[in-house]
């Protein structure tokens, strides 16, 4: 009986390490994708997002893997849902 005190003495510090680690950066890292995937699924025309690169660019279509932007009033590209890094708020 001495001995499971003793097993369950040496992991406290090594739950309670995994518990702080957990709080404090997996948890905010998953709820940071998920809002991230929200906001690229909400995309629509008009909306202006800022790329992975800095460009600021209006979106013209979304499409299911890439989206359609406009650079300027001439240009038209696509660009891949993953180098979306923020949409701006008007």
């Amino acid at each position: 009986m001495a001995s499971q005190g003793n097993i369950l003495t040496s992991m406290l510090p090594l739950i309670v390490l995994f518990g702080i680690f957990y709080f404090l950066i997996i948890r905010p890292q998953q709820k940071q994708a998920k809002e991230h995937k929200e906001m690229l699924e909400a995309l629509k025309k008009g909306d202006k997002i800022i790329t992975t690169g800095g460009l600021i660019v209006e979106v013209v279509k979304p499409e299911e893997d890439f989206i359609k932007v406009k650079l300027n009033d001439d240009t038209i590209v696509k660009l891949s849902r993953d180098f979306v890094s923020k949409k701006l708020e008007s």
